[in-house]
């Protein structure tokens, strides 16, 4: 029987063979991967594990960071507190012979470097020290306040009469007003031939306010208690009386420093001089002519020739860093303080 006749039994398909697989890249295409991570099972605590460990990390980090700033105050509060307490010391070792050096530098005042309390502390210093020979005041200063320019120059004298060591003055720059007054206490003066030396004299400045005041229509309403409590007040005029009062302190304070000259000079000073004693200044080679320095020297000079101790050794005390940053944050305060409450008078100098 030919196959087109042969029959098939009831419900019987026949074998139909199948086709040939895809290639793979053509069943991916048609099949393909789905790579969203929210269908992967677990997917949640994954995620969350992931920002649990990175909010661990910052916090780490944050605490780190904390850890390091309150470290670097404590250090940096430490180093302040240190520096406070802490003195300057001589730059050498005390043991050897050496030449005593203390700067009087700038304007000569209560809470300067120039000060009473500073240069006297430097002074007892240095003299007490068994390795100094001698002391050099190295002074380089326009002048300044005559009450601590006197504090200081009795104390030279009490302290050179009680150590029996010799005290020099050198001057660089300036040697003026104030800072005359200190070295004339010194055994010697020692100038450049170019230093400024004397203004032997007395100052009180000030400004006055009263036309101007006028001009502009502003009337100054101050009440005291005494007719002379406002004296010296810039925005009140200054009657006759008052300003003979002024004259007479300035003139018994310009007498209180020429005596103290001609004790401390002697018989070396040309007190015949005109102009001497008015406030005027000479060079340092006119100082020596009229015996208001002795000779010309600087500080190496001194220390190699005279006191024969060639080592300087710098005593004299400043303000550290700390007392600095306390004084500039203590003044600010204070400022706003006493201007509130109270006027400042002219200074003498």
């Amino acid at each position: 029987m030919s196959p087109p006749d042969r029959l098939e039994p009831s419900g019987f398909e026949p074998f139909e063979p199948k086709p040939a697989p895809l290639n793979e890249s053509a069943a991916a295409s048609a099949h393909p991967v789905n790579n969203d991570p929210t269908s992967a099972p677990g997917w949640e605590r994954a995620t969350l594990e992931k920002l649990a460990f990175a909010a661990l990390k910052e916090q780490r980090s944050a605490r780190r960071w904390k850890i390091f700033l309150r470290l670097a105050w404590l250090v940096f509060f430490v180093a302040l507190v240190w520096l406070a307490l802490s003195r300057a010391a001589p730059s050498a070792t005390t043991t050897t012979t050496h030449t005593a050096m203390v700067s009087i530098r700038g304007e000569i005042a209560d809470g300067a470097d120039a000060s009473a309390e500073f240069v006297i502390a430097s002074l007892k210093a240095a003299l007490e020290d068994p390795g100094s020979k001698g002391v050099v005041l190295l002074i380089n200063s326009p002048g300044g306040s005559p009450v601590q320019a006197g504090i200081i120059h009795d104390e030279i004298k009490r302290l050179r009469a009680k150590h029996g060591k010799p005290i020099y003055a050198v001057v660089e720059e300036s040697c003026a007003s104030a800072a005359y007054y200190i070295a004339a206490a010194t055994d010697k003066i020692y100038v450049d031939k170019a230093s400024l030396v004397g203004s032997i004299g007395v100052l009180m400045d000030g400004f006055g306010f009263t036309g101007t005041m006028e001009k502009l229509g502003v009337e100054r309403r101050l009440l005291t208690s005494g007719e002379n409590k406002g004296f010296l007040d810039p925005f009140s005029p200054m009657n006759e009386a008052q300003r003979a009062h002024a004259q007479r302190m300035l003139d018994q304070i310009h007498a209180q420093f020429i005596d103290v000259v001609k004790k401390g000079r002697g018989d070396r000073l040309k007190q015949d001089t005109p102009g001497l004693f008015s406030g005027l200044f000479w060079t340092g080679q006119e100082a020596v002519d009229l015996g208001l320095a002795d000779q010309l020297g600087s500080i190496d000079y001194v220390a190699r020739d005279v006191i024969q101790a060639e080592d300087v050794v710098d005593y004299t005390r400043r303000d550290n860093v700390a007392e600095r940053l306390a004084k500039k944050f203590g003044a600010a305060f204070a400022d706003v303080a006493v201007h509130a409450t109270m006027r400042s008078a002219p200074a003498v100098r």
